[in-house]
């Protein structure tokens, strides 16, 4: 099954940048879609943005205007370019990938914080 390795998180001050990564690996089915979701502790993990093998995006309510989701098939690898970063959006990041089977596969999250 699919394995999933994030980067690319880190500390950053309110109105900066990131870009998170996700890479691909022990590919057996091809990748419908790949998504990141978030997730503070105590809470829901919730649905950041995600990305179809046809590059159809969706993205949550509060990242639109700010957040951007691309994926590099040649790189098995998903990115999430995040700008104007504010502290709400410090969390846990999770790359997630549905294969052609409908299995999900999870990465072991990033840690984002964004501090005021």
């Amino acid at each position: 099954q699919v394995q999933l390795v994030e980067s690319g998180g880190g500390l950053v001050q309110t109105g900066g940048s990131l870009r998170l990564s996700c890479v691909a690996s022990e590919i057996t089915e091809p990748i419908n879609v790949m998504n990141w979701y978030r997730q503070a502790p105590g809470k829901q993990r919730e649905f950041v943005a995600g990305i179809t093998a046809g590059d159809t995006t969706n993205y949550a309510d509060s990242v639109k205007g700010r957040f951007t989701i691309s994926r590099d098939n040649a790189k098995n690898t998903v990115y999430l370019q995040m700008n104007s970063l504010k502290p709400e959006d410090t969390d846990v990041y999770y790359c997630n990938a549905e294969d052609a089977l409908f299995r999900n596969t999870w990465g072991r999250g990033i840690q984002v914080t964004v501090s005021s």
